[in-house]
C-alpha cells in the first residue's frame, strides 16, 4: 500500500472502546478502512497497515508463537520499536493469550551495559518466557537474555520457520491480563503494571468518548514511544479500539527533527497529537532557526499536553510561535494519569484550552494552601488546571492522616476507579504500599481541587521541607531555566540532602561553559536568583552536558540524580569551579 489509510471508514459505525477485549476490538476495526501508518525520520512513509491487514498478520503470528512453544498467560517480552513488527507482537500475542510486557529503546541509559543490564532486570520481573526486538537492536538482545533459558529470542524473523499452531486460538477473557505496562522508573526500579482488558477498555471507552472526544474523521499523529503508556495506549491501543488512524514517527528522529511532527499534522491534517511538556517546547526553539514555512495547524483540534508537570510558559510561547501557523491556544488538553491508571484519569474540555491558577507563593509553602495571590505579588507560582476525573473513577486529596481535604488545601493525591491495575506484578508488598483494599491507590502526586478539577504540584518524594516551607524542585527548576539565558528545559535538577543543621538544597546545572571565570559566574548567578526569589540558601554542581539522568519516557529522574550526587558520581566528572569576586 503506497499511501496512508484514510481517517474515514463510511459504512462502519463509531465505537468507542465498548469491546471485552484488546481482540475484539481489532476484530471489529478491521472491518473498516483505518490504519497505522509508520513513517521516516524523513517524513517517508515506510508502511502502512490498516486495521483490517493487521489483524490478519497478528493472528497468523499468534499461530507461529504457540507453534513455538509458547504458552497461554505466558509472558513476552517486546522491545517497543516504532514499526509495523512491534504491532504485529504486540496484537499476535492478544489472540494467543500471551501477555506482553513492552520494553524501551536505548537511548534513555547512556550506554550500552546501562541499558542491557535494565532491559535484563525488566525481563527478569516480568517471568518472560520469550523476548523479541528490532533487528537492530538483535545483538544486544541476544546479550541481554542470555542465561535466561527464554524458549525464543531475537527478530519476528525467528519464528519464520515455526510450523503453526493449527487449532483454536484461546478464549480471550475481560478479566484477563492484557499487558504489563513498566511505570517509567521516576523514583524506583520500573515495576509491571499489571493491566486487565477490562481496565483498559474502560479507559479507552472514557478517554474516547469523553476525555479527547474521539469523532468520525479524527486522525492522530504521534511520536511518542510505544513502551510509555502515553504512546502505547494513547497513540495504539485506543484509537485502534476507536477505530482511528495514527500517523506514528520514530521517538529518535523526533528528537533529531521536532519540526517533523508538525509538517506531519499539517500533511495528513491531524487532529489528534499529545506530547509532555519538552515537545513543545523543542518545537518552539527549533522554529527559531529552521524555517516552518508549509506548517498548517488548523486542523489540530485536541493538542494534549501531560505525562509530567505541565509548564505554563512553555504552553504560551509555542501558541504564540505558531499562531500564524494557523494554531488555536484553545486546541490544547492539559491532561492528568499514569500507567497505574492505564493512562488518564483526567483531561480538560476540548476547545477550552489550558486554564491557569496563579496562588500566593508563601501561603503556599508555608501554609500549603492555594491562595489566589494578590495583584502586584512578588511571589507566586502558576499551576495549570488538568479536568475533572474521569466517569465512574474517584479522586481525593487528602491529608497525612488520609482525611478528604476542601479545595485549595495541598494533600496528596487518592484515586480509585475500574481503569486501575490489578496491582504491580510480582511485587505484592509494593502493590500493597500504594493500593487499599477498597480500590483506593495512593498516586504519590501532589495537588489540590478547584470546583472538581485536579491541579498537580508535584511528586511527594520530590517534596522539599526547609524550615518548615514545602518547596517545590520544579519551581526552582524552571526559576533557574528560565531566567538564566544560557540554560535549556532539562538542564536543572534540585534536590535536598541531610546538612548538618537542616537540609541543604542541591541544585545540579548542566553546564556547556568551559572557561573557569564564567563557570563560576554562572553559578553565582544562580545562587543569586535562588536567594533573591525564593529567600533559599543552595548549593550550585555545575555537571557536564548530558549527565543528569532520565526515565525511559525521558523524565528528570531526581532520585537518581541525587544517589549519583551522594556516590560522588558528579564529583568525579565536574570541573572544578574557581572562587571570583563576588561569588559566594
Amino acid at each position: 500500500m503506497t499511501e496512508p489509510t484514510p481517517a474515514y471508514h463510511p459504512g462502519q459505525r463509531k465505537r468507542h472502546a465498548d469491546f471485552g477485549t484488546i481482540g475484539q476490538a481489532l476484530d471489529y476495526a478491521a472491518q473498516g478502512a483505518t490504519g497505522l501508518n509508520f513513517f521516516s525520520g524523513k517524513g517517508t512513509l515506510v508502511e502502512a497497515l490498516p486495521y483490517r491487514v493487521l489483524r490478519e498478520q497478528a493472528r497468523a503470528l499468534a499461530r507461529k508463537m504457540l507453534g513455538a512453544g509458547l504458552e497461554p498467560g505466558e509472558r513476552v517480552a517486546l522491545i517497543a520499536e516504532s514499526d509495523g513488527d512491534f504491532a504485529r507482537l504486540f496484537f499476535a500475542c492478544q489472540y494467543a493469550g500471551l501477555i506482553p510486557a513492552p520494553l524501551p529503546l536505548p537511548a534513555a541509559f547512556g550506554g550500552k551495559d546501562g541499558y542491557l543490564s535494565h532491559l535484563r532486570r525488566m525481563i527478569e520481573s516480568a517471568k518472560a518466557s520469550a523476548a523479541f526486538g528490532p533487528a537492530m537492536l538483535e545483538g544486544w538482545l541476544g546479550e541481554a537474555v542470555s542465561g535466561l533459558g527464554l524458549k525464543r529470542a531475537g527478530t519476528p524473523a525467528a519464528l519464520d520457520a515455526v510450523t503453526p499452531f493449527v487449532g483454536t486460538l484461546p478464549e480471550q477473557r475481560s478479566e484477563g491480563l492484557a499487558y504489563l505496562q513498566f511505570s517509567s522508573g521516576s523514583t524506583r526500579f520500573p515495576l509491571g503494571v499489571a493491566v486487565t482488558q477490562r481496565a483498559f477498555m474502560a479507559n479507552a471507552h472514557y478517554s474516547g468518548r469523553h476525555g479527547i472526544a474521539i469523532v468520525e474523521g479524527d486522525r492522530g499523529v504521534s511520536w511518542l514511544p510505544f513502551y510509555h503508556d502515553m504512546g502505547l495506549v494513547g497513540f495504539l491501543l485506543t484509537p485502534m479500539a476507536c477505530q482511528m488512524t495514527v500517523d506514528v514517527i520514530p521517538t529518535r528522529d523526533f528528537a533529531r527533527r521536532p519540526l517533523l511532527w508538525l509538517h506531519l499534522i499539517s500533511r495528513n491534517r491531524g487532529t489528534l497529537s499529545f506530547s509532555p511538556s519538552f515537545g513543545y517546547e523543542l518545537c518552539a526553539r527549533r522554529a527559531e532557526t529552521a524555517s516552518t514555512d508549509g506548517i498548517d495547524l488548523s486542523s489540530w483540534r485536541g493538542a494534549g499536553i501531560g505525562g509530567d508537570m505541565i509548564r505554563p510558559n512553555v504552553l504560551a510561547r509555542f501558541a504564540e510561535r505558531f499562531a500564524s501557523h494557523g494554531f488555536g491556544a484553545d486546541a490544547f488538553v492539559p491532561s492528568y494519569g499514569m500507567a497505574e491508571a492505564t493512562l488518564a484519569l483526567s483531561f480538560t474540555s476540548p476547545g477550552r484550552g489550558a486554564q491557569y491558577d496563579t496562588v500566593d507563593g508563601t501561603v503556599l509553602e508555608d501554609k500549603h494552601l492555594a491562595i489566589s495571590a494578590p495583584k502586584g505579588g512578588s511571589r507566586t507560582r502558576t499551576f495549570v488546571l488538568c479536568g475533572e476525573i474521569l466517569p465512574d473513577h474517584d479522586l481525593e486529596v487528602r491529608d497525612d492522616k488520609g482525611r478528604a481535604l476542601a479545595d485549595r488545601h495541598i494533600g496528596r493525591i487518592f484515586v480509585r476507579g475500574p481503569s486501575m491495575m490489578t496491582g504491580y506484578f510480582g511485587a505484592p508488598e509494593e502493590t500493597a504500599r500504594v493500593m487499599a483494599a477498597d480500590g483506593w491507590m495512593d498516586t504519590g502526586d501532589l495537588g489540590y481541587l478547584i470546583n472538581g478539577e485536579i491541579v498537580i504540584t508535584g511528586r511527594a518524594k520530590d517534596l522539599i521541607i526547609v524550615n518548615g516551607r514545602n518547596l517545590w524542585p520544579q519551581d526552582l527548576e524552571w526559576t533557574a531555566e528560565a531566567e538564566v539565558d544560557l540554560l535549556r528545559s532539562g538542564d536543572v535538577a534540585v534536590f535536598s540532602v541531610d546538612g548538618e543543621t537542616d537540609e541543604e538544597v542541591v541544585v545540579l546545572v548542566q553546564c556547556r561553559l568551559s572557561d573557569p571565570v564564567k563557570r563560576a559566574a554562572l553559578s553565582s548567578e544562580i545562587a543569586n536568583i535562588f536567594r533573591g526569589r525564593h529567600g533559599l540558601e543552595t548549593k550550585i554542581v555545575l555537571v557536564p552536558p548530558h549527565s543528569l539522568p532520565q526515565t525511559s519516557s525521558g523524565k528528570l529522574s531526581r532520585s537518581r540524580a541525587r544517589a549519583m550526587y551522594l556516590a560522588g558520581d558528579f564529583q568525579r566528572t565536574a570541573a572544578p569551579v574557581p572562587a571570583i569576586a563576588g561569588a559566594e
